[in-house]
């Protein structure tokens, strides 16, 4: 791995507007990078406060299910089945590393942790709600998109009660709906307020989807 887990990942950052009180760290999905998603930040921040979105770069890794390929990765995949797909190591360092960009956002923005929203889509998903269920700051919301949390993941004590948002396409062959459905249950079993949403789409994110999220935030937004 590239990127140790004490140094601060490479980030890209969008401020909306002037004096944002509120931010968003967004991790994207396997193979991907921090530009992945920033073209949605005009649609998705419409008429909303301003906001200062954090897209952070996952480090460069060995996929194993992908031959090897080095790739920006939150965690090596070992294969398909998802009781061995996961590796707790790189996961562990993943998560200290967001770990990191969320105490930067309050040393150095100013931002309080009740202000601090943790998005991911797909593999980056997977590490927000992994942080989600064992990381004791109390976040504005947890936004999951395309994902499932890892089995391997043991919530901890002492988390208090989040508000998640959920999506996930009904046809989506990468991550089937079916483990997001087995992730809201999971985070409800655990107290977490989930709000469920299912698309007409593959391992990808509609304009819908951008809408419902954009009301959702609204809602979460301290004044």
């Amino acid at each position: 791995m590239d990127t140790p887990a004490t140094e601060l990942l490479p980030t890209v950052e969008i401020s909306t507007g002037p004096a944002p009180r509120h931010s968003v760290i967004w991790l994207h999905g396997l193979g991907a990078d921090g530009n992945d998603f920033a073209p949605i930040v005009p649609e998705l921040a419409r008429a909303l406060p301003p906001l200062r979105f954090v897209f952070p770069h996952a480090p460069l890794r060995a996929v194993t299910l992908n031959g090897g390929m080095r790739m920006r990765a939150w965690y090596d995949i070992r294969s398909l089945d998802l009781r061995d797909r996961v590796d707790a190591e790189g996961l562990a360092q993943s998560q200290a590393q967001v770990r990191a960009l969320l105490a930067r956002e309050q040393t150095a923005q100013g931002i309080a942790p009740e202000r601090l929203f943790l998005a991911g889509f797909s593999q980056g998903g997977a590490v927000a709600l992994a942080l989600a269920v064992q990381d004791a700051r109390p976040l504005a919301g947890v936004i999951a998109l395309s994902t499932y949390l890892p089995p391997i993941v043991q919530p901890a004590s002492g988390v208090p009660a989040r508000r998640v948002f959920m999506g996930h396409g009904g046809f989506d062959p990468i991550v089937p709906q079916a483990l997001g459905e087995a992730a809201r249950e999971r985070l409800r079993q655990l107290g977490h307020s989930v709000d469920w949403h299912s698309y007409p789409m593959p391992h990808a994110v509609l304009p819908q989807e951008i809408a419902d999220l954009r009301a959702w935030l609204a809602q979460r937004l301290v004044p």
